[in-house]
């Protein structure tokens, strides 16, 4: 592997010193831009992605109780507030 390794470094070495001035630019800007593109576009995909987690999950909670309990309950809290006015002299 070594010996492989060695070879192919120096076809590589090779390779470079026939390369023209504007195929180094090439390779160097566009290897850079290229890497610095994914990196923000990975970025964004991330931001993007937390955001709809952290959406659905409050959609979750809010959504967490049935309507037929929250009907349930809000009638059982609306006989509770009309006891406590009839017991303050207010009638309905």
């Amino acid at each position: 592997i070594k010996e492989g390794r060695q070879a192919l470094d120096k076809l590589v070495a090779m390779k470079y010193a026939k390369l023209t001035e504007a195929e180094i630019k090439t390779l160097v800007v566009e290897d850079k831009w290229l890497a610095a593109l994914s990196a923000q576009v990975q970025g964004e995909l991330d931001r993007v992605s937390q955001a709809l987690t952290g959406r659905i999950r409050q959609l979750a909670e809010r959504y967490a109780t049935p309507l037929p309990q929250l009907t349930d309950e809000v009638a059982r809290l609306a006989e509770k507030v009309e006891a406590h006015l009839k017991q303050m002299g207010f009638q309905p």
